[in-house]
């Protein structure tokens, strides 16, 4: 990656229905002792009650906390407070911005693609849901909302894993992986995750979340993988696949493309800008790793709708598979036409 992009701020946006567990989550933030400066942007102080006796200095709407943290309340224009965060001294190692629990994640995130001084100093990193094991199932069929933060997420936090059963455990992260097969799944109880599991996960090497190709779409794309051994990490063990629900969310999908061919720049790029132009509302997230001609570096890229940002981000490694790989996530995507399109940029 550039000098340049690496100096950015890497931004977690944290999403999550009410009641999921996120102020749980914000308030280890807030107060254990990981060494690290965080700045946490919430929707409001009350939501997280933070405890008295953690903060050491508070102007009117920034509370410093004895751990080095510090939390603001988005009063008005993130973008605002993001531009005073960039001036505090000492800066942060990364900034946390709490989405409340009915919103759509998406304007937040667009934040990072949209305001030029946000986007000099700042980069969206990873999006990161908590889900509540217990109630998902539900909220999935009656809040589009809950729908939209996993189908946006980098990160699952499948939280309250202890209220449910093995059964039923099974059936919501089912659901989960119909919507969105590419998030890197936890489960915890209370919360208990490695803030290094959801915080500067450089969401950008793309890498980790195109490990994870989910079975179904592995079907008829030309590469041989031994199902059992490769995927049984996200299944019970033990458990034959023909007992196996795989939900195919009737109104989610996702589509992953490669090629080991490289691109041609001219025609991808252009391309790319069109495609999310002109369907952008129903593209909710994009990603690629990509190999374009005569370029030994990888370009990375990833988008949220019509916003996309791109970098050339570290050259191609000796003996790494001068591989492409895309990903889009969205709502009635036009699958042939993108794999059409996709094909065409390919150098033959």
């Amino acid at each position: 990656m550039s000098d340049l992009s690496s100096q950015k701020i890497p931004v977690t946006v944290l999403t999550g229905y009410l009641g999921a567990g996120k102020t749980t989550l914000l308030n280890r933030i807030l107060s254990e002792n990981h060494g690290k400066k965080y700045a946490v942007i919430v929707n409001e102080f009350g939501e997280i009650g933070i405890d008295n006796d953690l903060i050491i200095g508070a102007d009117e709407e920034v509370f410093e906390m004895n751990n080095g943290c510090v939390c603001c309340t988005v009063r008005g224009d993130l973008v605002r407070i993001m531009e005073g965060l960039m001036k505090r001294k000492g800066k942060f190692d990364a900034i946390i911005v709490e989405t409340t629990g009915l919103a759509d994640p998406a304007p937040v995130a667009q934040t990072f693609f949209v305001d030029e001084d946000v986007q000099k100093n700042a980069r969206l990193d990873a999006v990161v849901t908590v889900a509540d094991a217990k109630w998902l199932s539900d909220r999935l069929k009656d809040a589009p909302e809950a729908k939209n933060q996993i189908a946006f997420a980098d990160v699952i936090v499948l939280n309250k894993t202890d209220l449910v059963s093995k059964a039923e455990l099974a059936e919501v992260e089912a659901r989960i992986r119909g919507i969105n097969p590419y998030a890197k799944l936890h489960r915890t109880e209370r919360c208990k995750v490695q803030l290094s599991d959801v915080l500067e996960r450089g969401a950008f090497d793309l890498d980790r979340i195109l490990e994870i190709e989910p079975e179904f779409l592995d079907a008829g794309d030309g590469h041989d993988h031994d199902h059992d051994h490769h995927h049984d990490h996200h299944h019970d063990h033990g458990h034959s696949h023909g007992g196996l629900k795989h939900y195919h969310d009737e109104d989610m999908q996702s589509l992953s493309l490669r090629s080991d061919k490289p691109l041609d720049p001219t025609i991808f790029m252009p391309w790319l800008q069109n495609l999310v132009a002109t369907e952008g509302q129903k593209i909710l997230r994009s990603k690629g790793i990509l190999a374009f001609t005569d370029d030994d570096d990888r370009y990375v890229f990833q988008g949220v709708h019509m916003m996309l940002e791109g970098d050339h981000q570290r050259k191609w490694k000796e003996g790494e598979p001068r591989e492409s790989r895309v990903i889009f996530i969205g709502r009635e995507l036009p699958e042939q036409m993108i794999r059409d399109g996709f094909e065409s940029c390919i150098v033959t």
